[in-house]
């Protein structure tokens, strides 16, 4: 059995914000991962909520999101690198995400994907994520945005 921690930061530094630039740049599903400064703009002062996945003390994976509105927090970016995966290790993020999110006070989570990551639709289903939205009419179907929500009361 693998040791997994995962790592929950709040108060993001420069420093977390370039590791988890670095960690997305290995994670190939990213086709334009984002640099360390546009993850910081991006979060702005939004209350937000960065999960650092290790494996025997390996980074192995990542989920960012924060406050979209009151009420709401946004799971904007999460992946797992290949070496590391059906380890559980997003299930697991997910569970963390949606348990400090609940503490904080959150009614819910909503995230979006793209329709041709079926593992990842598949768990956020399984989780009880219902979908919103379905947006990109005109594009192929691999590539439309879904986005989903669940609530946490």
């Amino acid at each position: 059995m693998y040791s997994i921690k995962i790592q929950a930061v709040t108060e993001l530094t420069l420093a977390d914000a370039q590791t988890t630039a670095a960690l997305m740049q290995q994670i190939p599903e990213f086709d334009a991962p984002v640099s360390a400064q546009a993850l910081l703009e991006r979060l702005g002062d939004a209350p937000a909520l960065l999960l650092l996945c290790y494996v025997e003390d390996e980074l192995a994976g990542f989920k960012l999101g924060y406050q979209k509105a009151p009420g709401a927090f946004y799971s904007w970016l999460g992946g797992v690198l290949p070496d590391y995966r059906k380890l559980g290790l997003a299930q697991q993020m997910l569970d963390v995400q949606e348990r400090w999110a609940t503490e904080q006070g959150y009614n819910e989570l909503s995230v979006k994907t793209l329709n041709r990551f079926g593992a990842m639709l598949a768990m956020l289903v399984q989780n009880r994520y219902q979908i919103t939205e379905l947006n990109g009419a005109g594009l192929p179907l691999t590539e439309r945005k879904i986005s989903l929500q669940k609530s946490l009361v």
